[in-house]
This record gives C-alpha cells, sequence and structure tokens, in this order.
C-alpha cells in the first residue's frame, strides 16, 4: 500500500520538559521514580506522557504490573529524543548547568534567530513574532544563565562563542525532533517529514533527475525539497540540519571534521561548443590550441575550475583572457549555442548534452585528472527511512551514469 499524507499530520511536541519526562519513564519504568527523578509531581508525568502519546499517534508504553515498557512506537521516539537531548545538553550545561532544567524550545528558537540576524528586530521578523517576545525570551536564558550571551556593540548584537555553541545544538537538536516525526509517521505507514537535497551543478542535470523521478513513482505524496546553490552555503545548510545530505563534487581533503564524504565515482572534465563550431571536426586538440578562445567555465575555488586553471598552468600557457564564469549548465549550453565560446565541464554533464544533441564534446588530447563524485553527510545523522531509500536511489544511478 502505498503511503499517504495527512493533512493533519502529527507532530511531536518541542517542549523539552514533557520529553525529559518521557525518557525518565522510560529508564525508570514507572511514574513514581520518573517523578521523583524529574523533580514533579506524578499528575504531571501522567500529563506529560498522556499528551505525547496522542502527539505520536498511539500508545509509548505497554502498562503492565511490573511497570511500564517502551512500545515499538515508544522505541522510535526514545530514539531520537536520546540523540536530540545527546546533542543539547552538553551545551546546554557548558553554559550553566542550570539552563538543562530551565531552557524551552520557544527560547531556544528565540536564541538561534537572534544569533542568525545578530538583530533582535530581524529576528523576530523572521520568527513571525513581537520583538519583545524574542528579546525577553533571550533576556530570560542570560538571566538563568546568570551570564551575557551576547556582546552589544555599535553594529548590533554578536553571540558569544558559548552562545553559538549552544545555537548550533539546538539546531541540530529540533532537527532530531524532526526525524521523530518523520519515522513515527513512517511507523504508522503516513508519510512524514521532508526529504531535503543540496544538489551541485552535476547532480542536477543528471543523476538527481532520474534518483527523483523513480523516488516519486515509489513515494508520490513525500515532501521533498532541493536547494541548489553555492558549495559553502550548501555545507553551511547541511551542518545547521536544514539540508540532509549534498550530492556532487567532493571536497579533498573533506571540508571539517564533522561531515563525511561517501565517493560515488569518478568524473572527469571535457570541452564542449556548438555543433558546428569551427573546431568540432578537428582531432587531437591540445589545450595550446584552445588557450585563445573565450570560454565559459565555473567560478575559481569550484574543483573543475582549479583543474581548468592548472591545464594552461602546468603547460606554461597564458591563462585565458576572456572568460564568463556561471554554475549554470543552462546558460551555459545557451552562450556556447549562440558563439564561438568553449564551455568547460563535468563529463557526465557533457554526455548529456552531446547525447541530446545540443551540444558537441571536442577531442582534446588532456588527461583530466578524476574528480571524486558523491555524498557529503553530517557524520553521525540518522536518516529516515525515506532518505535513505533516496539516497539508495542516487547510489545507483550514480552508478549507471559513472564513466565506463
Amino acid at each position: 500500500m502505498t503511503p499517504s499524507a495527512s493533512p493533519d499530520a502529527l507532530e511531536i511536541s518541542r517542549n523539552l520538559r514533557h520529553l525529559r519526562v518521557f525518557l525518565e519513564v522510560a529508564d525508570a519504568g514507572s511514574l513514581t521514580l520518573a517523578a521523583e527523578r524529574a523533580h514533579v509531581s506524578q499528575p504531571a508525568v501522567t500529563q506529560a506522557i498522556n499528551k505525547l502519546e496522542r502527539q505520536a499517534g498511539g500508545d509509548l508504553f505497554r502498562r503492565t504490573r511490573q511497570g511500564f515498557f517502551l512500545t515499538e512506537r515508544g522505541e522510535v521516539l526514545a530514539l531520537r529524543v536520546r540523540r536530540a537531548l545527546a546533542r543539547l545538553d552538553p551545551a546546554l550545561v557548558e553554559v550553566s548547568p542550570r539552563l538543562r532544567l530551565t531552557a524551552s524550545a520557544a527560547q531556544l528558537h528565540a536564541l538561534i534567530g537572534v544569533c542568525e540576524a545578530e538583530n533582535f528586530t530581524l529576528a523576530a521578523r523572521k520568527l513571525g513574532l513581537a520583538q519583545p517576545t524574542v528579546h525577553r525570551a533571550v533576556t530570560q536564558l542570560e538571566q538563568e544563565a546568570a551570564r551575557a550571551l551576547f556582546e552589544r556593540t555599535s553594529f548590533g548584537i554578536v553571540p558569544t562563542r558559548p552562545c553559538q555553541a549552544l545555537a548550533q545544538a539546538a539546531r541540530l537538536a529540533f532537527s532530531e525532533l524532526d526525524q521523530a516525526d518523520a519515522d513515527l509517521a513512517e511507523h504508522d505507514g503516513r508519510e512524514g517529514g521532508r526529504v531535503v537535497v543540496g544538489a551541485l551543478p552535476l547532480s542536477r542535470s543528471v543523476i538527481l533527475p532520474r534518483a527523483l523521478a523513480e523516488f516519486r513513482r515509489r513515494r508520490p505524496v513525500q515532501p521533498i525539497t532541493v536547494h541548489d546553490g553555492l558549495y559553502e552555503d550548501l555545507l553551511a545548510g547541511l551542518r545547521r540540519g536544514e539540508i540532509d545530505f549534498i550530492l556532487g563534487a567532493l571536497r579533498q581533503p573533506a571540508p571539517i571534521a564533522d561531515v563525511r564524504q561517501e565517493p560515488l565515482f569518478e568524473d572527469r572534465l571535457a570541452v564542449l561548443a556548438r555543433r558546428d563550431h569551427p573546431l568540432a571536426g578537428r582531432r587531437g586538440l591540445t589545450m595550446a590550441d584552445l588557450a585563445g578562445e573565450g570560454w565559459v567555465v565555473t567560478r575559481r575555488g569550484v574543483p573543475s575550475r582549479d583543474q581548468f586553471d592548472a591545464a594552461f598552468a602546468s603547460r606554461g600557457l597564458p591563462a585565458p583572457e576572456r572568460l564568463l564564469e556561471t554554475g549554470s549548465i543552462l546558460l551555459m549550453r545557451e552562450i556556447l549555442s549562440a558563439s564561438d565560446d568553449l564551455g568547460c565541464i563535468s563529463g557526465v554533464q557533457a554526455e548529456a548534452e552531446v547525447s541530446k544533441g545540443l551540444l558537441a564534446r571536442l577531442d582534446v588530447a588532456e588527461d583530466w585528472p578524476g574528480r571524486p563524485i558523491g555524498l557529503t553527510l553530517r557524520r553521525d545523522w540518522q536518516p529516515t527511512r525515506a532518505q535513505d531509500e533516496l539516497m539508495a536511489l542516487i547510489r545507483k544511478h550514480a552508478s549507471e551514469a559513472a564513466p565506463r
């Protein structure tokens, strides 16, 4: 049966106190012991569990004479809540041990917003809240912590280092709770959550469309978002938990320790031109033959551009003077089709353009080094089933698209 998307999708409360109580019951197997450990009344524990069960769509515990035991649904939620709090709590304690007991999700969302905007008014606008509400939430955190979380300057407010670490931990904790919603929906045969892909140029024109088309046939109502943009922006979104994974050219070495890279295949560059270009019929062209041509290439700092520049520099040739920089294959195609300019792009992308009769691949005697293409993921990320299925399809279509 095809999973369905409910217009009244369930969502677990971000009430951190309730989630902590839930784990206390799971660990203690008793409402009484959980109440003692959480320093709340037993009726408060019962109320928190009942509310979470309504939000989760069913029982989280089996009630027996021997105690409370997690159901399968409860295990699903407990796994994500433990991961969320394992992210959040060390950062809270680093600012002040008291915050682990007092900080609320609303306060942390306000903190994240102000960290990003470095301005209370802009943060409030982004969060859809009144400015005094955001200011009060941050002030309450500072009062509980007995320390400033922002430095006030003439240019705005700047988060301290512990504040930045807390905001990052809170982002990833909330991302885990988003994953919990998706896992619980999957448990009930519904579609939940959202798959968010960061797509670099090669993946957008070849691998990802094929994988998404097949994924859509399997899961027709699963929400999917594809973000394209500069690598640095996608990486920042990945590390904040806003993007699930990035597909495209890998960086050597990996850009930072909290991400990991999974190579799928090696790609090599190719030179393209319009089909009736004067050079289209020539054999054994060299980079020296092409040095004086106009070029459409990617921007500096991108691996393919580094290889393009090195192809001239390593032979003592002057760098081409007529360059147009773009990461858009569509723009490159249209410029090449309307001019004598040449394009230097991924060999896999080139094959897609040539096979459709849109451009011609020049016969250039250049031994381009291989570029690893693959997935970039957060190091300790645990995907939902839908995210895992899409990555499996990407691996499949990447294998099929790899140069032979």
